[in-house]
C-alpha cells in the first residue's frame, strides 16, 4: 500500500507546475494546459483521500471535476479561436482591445 503522503507530494508538484505555467506564459493554449494540470492535481487529492478513507465520495467528486474540466476546455477553445481570428495569434497580451 502506497502512503497518502506520496500522493499529496505528487499532487502538490503537479499543482505548482500548473501555477508556474499560468503565471509565466503568454500563450492562451498554455493557460488552458496549466489550468488542466491544476484540476488534475485536485483530482489526485480527491482520489487519494477517497482511497485512504475507504469511500467513493472523492472519486465521485473527481468525476464531476473531469466534467468541469471538459466544459472549461470547450469554452476555452472557443475563446482561443476568437482570439486567433481577431488578433492573428493567441498571445493574451495583444488582446487588451477586447475590453469594454
Amino acid at each position: 500500500m502506497v502512503p497518502a503522503q506520496y500522493y499529496l507530494v505528487l499532487s502538490a508538484a503537479v499543482f505548482c507546475i500548473g501555477i508556474f505555467g499560468l503565471l509565466t506564459r503568454r500563450n492562451a493554449l498554455l493557460f488552458l494546459m496549466s489550468v488542466e494540470l491544476m484540476l488534475n492535481a485536485a483530482n489526485i487529492n480527491l482520489v487519494a483521500f477517497s482511497y485512504y478513507w475507504g469511500n467513493v465520495t472523492g472519486q465521485t467528486f473527481g468525476l464531476f471535476t473531469m466534467a468541469l474540466a471538459a466544459a472549461e476546455v470547450a469554452v476555452g477553445i472557443g475563446i482561443i479561436l476568437v482570439l486567433y481570428r481577431n488578433f492573428d495569434g493567441v498571445d493574451v497580451t495583444n488582446a487588451t482591445t477586447m475590453r469594454w
